[in-house]
């Protein structure tokens, strides 16, 4: 077995939510949860096929989301995953749980715009994700001015009353 990290490629901007799923159908329906969550979003996604043909299945409503999505599919190259870019100005927090009631989807490994490296396996069967590294660790432990500052950034861009 070979451990291998790739490094997720994308604008600092940019949103990405990555998972495993088990089924080709996924491309379609969570295409289908995305726009009935947000409309108007502007997102791409792309799905590695396990079986069959083992193809880069894709979609999406953005162009350059889209080749985002297959780009880094295909170097992650690990069956039965899928990776969904959300164009500048749409987040996780408004997607998320709908991808995760997609009934393929069977775990959410990260939902981002940190810097990011997927951690992979490589066997003589193929490749799969063990986990990820998302960001940079922990530099101390927040202090009252951290809290402050915290709940009022939350509050001014609308997630808090």
């Amino acid at each position: 077995m070979q451990l291998t990290a790739v490094r997720i490629e994308k604008p600092d901007a940019i949103n990405f939510i990555l998972g495993q799923t088990h089924f080709i159908k996924t491309v379609e329906d969570v295409h289908e949860a995305l726009v009935s969550a947000v409309p108007g979003i502007k997102f791409g996604v792309a799905f590695c096929e396990a079986s069959g043909k083992c193809l880069i299945r894709w979609t999406g409503t953005d162009a350059a989301m889209i080749e985002l999505a297959k780009r880094n599919a295909q170097a992650i190259g690990a069956g039965h995953t899928f990776i969904v870019f959300l164009g500048e100005g749409f987040f996780p927090v408004n997607v998320l749980n709908a991808v995760k009631a997609v009934p393929e989807v069977c775990h959410v490994f990260c939902a981002t715009a940190n810097p990011t490296e997927v951690l992979v396996a490589a066997t003589d069967q193929g490749r799969g994700i063990v986990g990820v590294v998302d960001g940079s660790p922990p530099k101390g432990v927040e202090g009252e001015a951290d809290i402050a500052w915290r709940r009022d950034f939350l509050r001014k861009i609308g997630y808090k009353l």
